[in-house]
């Protein structure tokens, strides 16, 4: 994790007040996290970062692409990312960030690693099951998609009544 340095920010220097930074994340980012759903990623992440006296507002927006496989065709496409994060950053007598919302840092903590919050921001972004737009509006040509076609299995036709079942329908 020695790569996501970058992403530490030393927060005793900063006077009280609103902050911005700014990230652009790729593949590399989420290979620190040894998450490999992503073909290829390029997310922009704009942080407004406000300092308190006894806390900070992290506010988290992230805007990109991410690159995946759908789970229909297997196909590759990319999938665009409009997500936002809000975080607050306490300060408390234990290290504690068993929460969504917000970070206990223990006193006299002088930086805040945002790594982990925009790692969460952008895998939660992406929809459980992928699928290509292509299969959505049925613009995509692949192999795979007519060989499920082929193997669907045929309509029966409602008109052939089994007579079996008429004296059924005589009780109503």
């Amino acid at each position: 994790m020695e790569a996501l340095t970058e992403f530490v920010i030393p927060f005793v220097g900063l006077r009280e007040g609103q902050h911005s930074f700014y990230f652009d994340i790729d593949t590399t980012f989420f290979n620190e996290f040894e998450f490999s759903d992503f073909n290829a990623a390029s997310v922009k992440v704009n942080l407004l970062f406000e300092k308190k006296s006894s806390m900070m507002n992290l506010k988290f927006t992230a805007k990109g692409t991410v690159g995946l496989t759908c789970d229909v065709s297997n196909e590759a496409f990319d999938y665009i990312i409009n997500t936002s994060l809000d975080w607050i950053v306490k300060f408390g007598d234990n290290f504690d960030d068993d929460h969504d919302e917000f970070l206990i840092l223990p006193h006299g903590t002088y930086q805040v690693s945002v790594a982990q919050p925009i790692y969460e921001m952008t895998v939660l972004a992406v929809p459980v099951k992928k699928v290509h737009p292509g299969v959505l509006d049925g613009s995509l040509e692949s192999t795979l998609l007519k060989r499920l076609e082929e193997l669907q299995p045929k309509e029966e036709r409602l008109d052939n009544n089994d007579p079996r079942w008429d004296k059924l329908k005589d009780l109503l």
